[in-house]
């Protein structure tokens, strides 16, 4: 069964135990989903009011849109946990010979880029997420103006979670060039991710 599909209590429970997976990757993206699913609440509960009836459109369009970014938080979430999975299978192969240890090094550094990609999949989906919470600030629901602050709280979280699964996997890396790109590329995402939820934080926090 998917790690999606399990209840609250079970998935909670199996973080908790001494299984390395799920961990801080899907922890990440769980954070992510909340709070695309956050965003698209917001939007729902803007739509089909008069007071809100300028924004009716850009509120059924930010809805779709969260509604597909959580989705793909879901999916990702699984996918980080199969890639530790391999990660951990690379460690039960032969290492008798020198080609043994050839094809197993081989192995563990093709399975660590896999399990840097995830968390830096997930930093992606949460700047585009804080994206959408930006283009709505100040027009949609007044009522529900702390979800918003809440779903870019969770952003943030996600995208700085994710940051430190990146890291650590990085520091595992031979291949130079991959490093570098990651590492640049990730540190700008997560400049641009805690920038976007601190400034709609303040605004939320402002108008309360």
């Amino acid at each position: 069964m998917k790690l999606v599909d399990d209840t609250v209590t079970n998935f909670t429970n199996l973080m908790a135990s001494s299984e390395p997976a799920p961990g801080g990757g899907s922890a990440a993206a769980l954070e992510g989903a909340l709070g695309a699913a956050l965003t698209a609440m917001v939007c729902a509960l803007t739509q089909g009011k008069k007071k809100y009836a300028a924004f009716e459109d850009l509120a059924k369009e930010t809805e779709q849109k969260a509604n597909v970014l959580k989705e793909r938080y879901l999916d990702v979430l699984d996918r980080d946990t199969d890639a530790f999975h391999k990660v951990s299978a690379v460690f039960s192969m032969p290492k008798n010979t020198d080609d043994e240890k050839a094809v197993r090094s081989e192995a563990m550094q093709k399975a660590l880029k896999g399990c840097t990609e995830t968390p830096f999949e997930i930093m992606e989906l949460a700047c585009e997420t804080l994206d959408l919470i930006t283009g709505i600030l100040d027009r949609s629901n007044t009522s529900t103006k702390s979800d918003l602050g809440c779903a870019a709280l969770s952003l943030k979280s996600a995208a700085q979670c994710a940051w430190l699964n990146v890291l650590i996997n990085l520091g595992e890396i031979k291949d130079s060039e991959f490093v570098d790109t990651y590492r640049k590329n990730g540190a700008a995402l997560l400049e641009k991710a805690i920038k976007s939820a601190d400034s709609i934080y303040l605004n939320v926090v402002a108008s309360l």
